[in-house]
């Protein structure tokens, strides 16, 4: 194993990878109400193509993989995936970021099959605040059932994403990080980053330092290290907490300086950055017979091409695809 290094000296060992474009929800966010155009069967990779281009990241040095959607829970047989997944040994960590709505259906499945750890997305702890920002049938105790079965199950800490909205949720911050001092819920907070589908103008983000300083009535946050994971937040703890709060600021606290990870759609395109247009062609190479040494190739070509930092906060937008596509 050599490790994946990019041009800037960045240690790339994580793997997100979108099983589905599919989502039960139809969250205000990150999707117009009618959906968006979905790929064809035959353009998804099968979970064997899947196994294929995670066993040979694994020999580059791909050692996290994290499972996304879309809802990844919407497609068949996920733990069948996990589990594959598994089987290759330098793959240490398998995590899954799910709405949460079908988790108490396959929480045990997923659990035995290898599954290490859980992110729910939750934007609102208010009822009919949930059915308006999803737009669905589903309901916030669906949701909450799930994460109580994933605590249950041992698959913890359970992560709980809120991307933080002006004018939609930022009223629930105090609510959500009161849940961390009762309720050992482990959260984070998320500025909401404008992505293609969604302007800029119908959504605005709300500063992390605005949160933080909203935080102050409930007590001091203590800076601690985190559970599990190396991603991009920033973990605090009330003293009297018995759960924590990190915070993720794409935006306002620009962390691209210790991106360690790539991303794979659901139809094959290894993208070297989440809000770059620059895609990298996996499943055509794959269905052709590439050897895993040409794969390991693209791969590393990938790698090489991962620019230093996005240019939100200059005002360009995002060249790459619907979030839904990519699972953020």
């Amino acid at each position: 194993m050599t490790g994946l290094c990019d041009p800037f000296q960045r240690s790339i060992n994580y793997l997100r990878i979108s099983v589905t474009d599919r989502c039960n929800l139809r969250c205000s966010y990150c999707m117009p109400p009618e959906g968006i155009p979905l790929m064809s069967h035959q353009d998804i990779l099968t979970y064997e193509e899947i196994h294929a281009i995670v066993q040979a990241a694994a020999e580059l040095g791909i050692s996290k993989v994290r499972l996304t959607g879309g809802e990844p829970l919407a497609r068949l047989d996920l733990p069948k995936l996990v589990a594959m997944i598994k089987g290759i040994a330098a793959i240490d960590d398998i995590a899954l970021t799910t709405n949460g709505t079908l988790l108490t259906r396959y929480v045990t499945e997923l659990k035995q099959a290898g599954l290490n750890r859980i992110n729910v997305s939750l934007d609102t702890l208010k009822p009919a605040k949930f059915r308006k920002i999803t737009r669905s049938r589903y309901k916030l105790s669906d949701v909450l059932a799930g994460i109580n079965a994933a605590r249950s199950a041992g698959l913890n800490p359970v992560k709980i994403n809120v991307v933080a909205i002006a004018g939609v949720n930022d009223d629930e911050i105090l609510d959500f990080a009161r849940k961390t001092i009762a309720d050992d819920w482990h959260v984070r907070f998320i500025e909401f980053m404008p992505t293609p589908g969604v302007t800029d103008t119908e959504f605005h983000f709300v500063p992390i330092a605005e949160i933080k300083k909203s935080l102050e009535q409930l007590g001091k946050l203590i800076p601690c290290l985190p559970h599990i994971g190396s991603g991009p937040a920033k973990y605090f703890c009330f003293e009297n907490g018995r759960g924590s709060i990190g915070f993720i600021g794409p935006l306002s606290e620009h962390f691209c300086f210790k991106c360690n990870r790539l991303r794979l759609t659901a139809d094959g395109k290894l993208l070297p950055c989440l809000m770059s247009g620059e895609e990298i062609d996996l499943r055509q190479p794959l269905r052709s017979g590439i050897s895993k040494a040409g794969l390991k190739a693209l791969i590393t070509k990938a790698v090489a091409q991962k620019p230093l930092r996005h240019r939100l906060t200059e005002g360009q937008q995002s060249a790459g695809r619907p979030m839904t596509q990519v699972g953020g």
